[in-house]
């Protein structure tokens, strides 16, 4: 179960499977004509006694065949004609909606949950092969035996053969005949002590075979440690509806809908919790039910600026919102549209003019990420989940540790390195140049054929010449190493700085040539708005936004379902 993150919209865009489901079930109704031909033909054959009696036969399953197919053909349009509708008017009944997508996937979840139980089965089965193997030995050592009895029991046969004998033969014959039965107890005893030695093979091997999958059992448990925050499905309350609801506004179907989306929804309003309490609050006290006013306007901008929206996106927004109640009357349902159109457009801005609308790394090519930024804003972390992300989305991945200023940031690289099976390039000593470590990365990942080189770098202040011109060295190594790669520079965002994280962006796109922005920690502020001021004052495309603590609360951005969090409820 593969769920690639960095394709999500490409995957989206697929319209045409709902309508694909009633063309199948149309084949069908030419199937039965066929079956009925071939029926109608069988009465050219019925000559034939036999053959006949054959043709029956098959006609007979035949015709239950054709019973059950009228009856499933008017139910499948009945479903699949909803979700052909539902996508493209949620509004309509978004609660039905909703609860389909909630079928499926509590449907999905049961076939996985009847799979472990399988696949556990399955491996309590070869765990009991083993003790298994020994009544087959004892058989096998039985089934020598007889072989060994059946030795003396030919020769009292030959015995009597012999009494027709003179007295004197008999008695030669009876002296020799002293001799076989002493080996013959030899012979069993033989076979008892193989037998003996089998069984106290038997006893040792099993041993070892044991321990073998108790080191296995040990193995398997790390994927639950990581499947801890693997996404499960909750109960149908206002979370899950809400985020079907997102979904189905941006044009899916319900058999479109993942577990991974519907889960990551959820901690993303949860995340921008804060900052919606304090945005939104005052927002609807302001609007009422009233049309909008230029005094419902200041208010607005008093919202927008205490969120640390930024004095040119909060402009932009208000000057929009001016011009449309300048030419008709708004309503507040209106207003609400407007402004997060509004919203979505400033975020949008910057990430349609890079040419690149979601950050992915490229197939059959290098790709490194180099991840810059000031200290304590969870570079390490954030490289971390971005590791785990790739992985989880079928890409190759490797880890530079070149943060050999802060201690124990090799360890941490590593940690994050093991819980994602992700390999990390590193250099034991201490005050190493972070350029050798990225040297010795890149190599390493052209051998490997790895697909995304990921490079943590120690944090540094925008006012540090020195340690910015460092950063301009570890760009040139990855450029003269490999030119043929595809290089992006992250600059990690602590949403809790608000305006101090713009000046850092507008310094940190001059020296380290960036291009795009990793937000985290938004669940900790109500300083959410800086994103938007990052957007329309810096200039960057928001890249990924981090929600959480959890290993999965790292996700690539979409304004669309930003923006929706943002003011969800409204």
């Amino acid at each position: 179960m593969v769920f690639d993150w960095f394709n999500r919209r490409p995957e989206a865009a697929q319209p045409a499977q709902p309508a694909s489901s009633p063309e199948d079930t149309a084949p069908s109704a030419p199937d039965a004509e066929s079956v009925e031909s071939s029926v109608a033909d069988v009465p050219s054959a019925a000559s034939e006694g036999p053959s006949a009696e054959l043709v029956e036969s098959f006609a007979a399953p035949a015709a239950p065949e054709s019973v059950p197919d009228p009856d499933p053909e008017p139910e499948p349009p009945q479903p699949s004609g909803e979700p052909s509708t539902e996508p493209a008017n949620p509004d309509d009944d978004p609660l039905e909606w909703a609860r389909q997508a909630y079928a499926r996937l509590k449907a999905q979840k049961e076939q996985e949950q009847a799979q472990q139980e399988s696949s556990a089965s399955v491996a309590q089965s070869l765990s009991a092969e083993p003790p298994s193997a020994e009544p087959v030995s004892a058989e096998q050592v039985s089934a020598q035996q007889p072989s060994v009895d059946t030795v003396p029991a030919e020769q009292p046969s030959v015995e009597p053969s012999a009494v027709e004998q003179p007295s004197v033969e008999q008695a030669s014959v009876e002296q020799p005949a002293a001799e076989p039965p002493s080996p013959g107890p030899s012979l069993l005893e033989q076979a008892a002590a193989q037998r003996q030695e089998r069984q106290q093979q038997l006893e040792q091997a099993p041993a070892p075979e044991v321990v073998e999958p108790a080191a296995a059992v040990p193995a398997q448990p790390q994927t639950p440690v990581d499947s801890s925050d693997e996404p499960s499905l909750g109960e149908f309350d206002d979370t899950f509806t809400w985020s079907a609801e997102v979904l189905a506004a941006q044009g899916r179907s319900a058999d479109q809908v993942t577990l991974e989306e519907i889960d990551w929804l959820g901690r993303l309003r949860q995340g921008l919790e804060k900052t919606r309490q304090g945005f939104v609050t005052g927002l609807l006290e302001n609007l009422g039910d009233d049309p909008l006013t230029p005094e419902v306007l200041d208010d607005l901008e008093s919202l927008l600026l205490r969120a640390d929206a930024g004095v040119k996106a909060t402009d932009q927004v208000l000057e929009a919102l001016r011009r449309r109640m300048n030419e008709q009357v708004v309503d507040p349902t209106e207003g609400i549209r407007f402004l997060k159109e509004q919203l979505r457009d400033l975020l949008d801005k910057p990430i349609k003019d890079s040419g690149v609308e979601l950050l992915a790394p490229q197939r059959e090519q290098l790709n490194v990420w180099l991840m810059v930024g000031v200290n304590g804003v969870g570079k390490t972390t954030t490289l971390g989940k971005l590791a785990n992300l790739a992985v989880r989305s079928g890409y190759s991945a490797m880890i530079a540790a070149a943060d050999t200023f802060r201690a124990a940031a090799v360890q941490q690289v590593q940690v994050w390195g093991d819980r994602s099976d992700v390999p990390v390039v590193a250099n034991p000593s201490s005050n190493a140049d972070p350029a050798a470590v990225v040297f010795d990365a890149i190599g390493a990942a052209r051998s490997k054929g790895t697909d995304l080189v990921l490079v943590d770098t120690a944090g540094r202040l925008q006012t540090k010449h020195n340690l910015m011109e460092e950063l301009e060295k570890i760009r040139r190594v990855v450029d003269r190493l490999a030119p043929d790669a595809h290089v992006e520079s992250l600059l990690v965002l602590d949403a809790s700085q608000g305006q101090n994280g713009l000046k850092q962006a507008m310094a940190f796109a001059k020296a380290a040539g960036l291009t795009g922005v990793v937000i985290t920690k938004l669940d900790g502020t109500a300083r959410g708005g800086v994103a938007l001021a990052v957007a329309s004052e810096a200039g960057l495309p928001i890249r990924f936004i981090g929600a959480g603590e959890g290993i999965r609360d790292l996700r690539p951005f979409n304004s669309f379902e930003f923006v929706e969090a943002l003011l969800a409820g409204r």
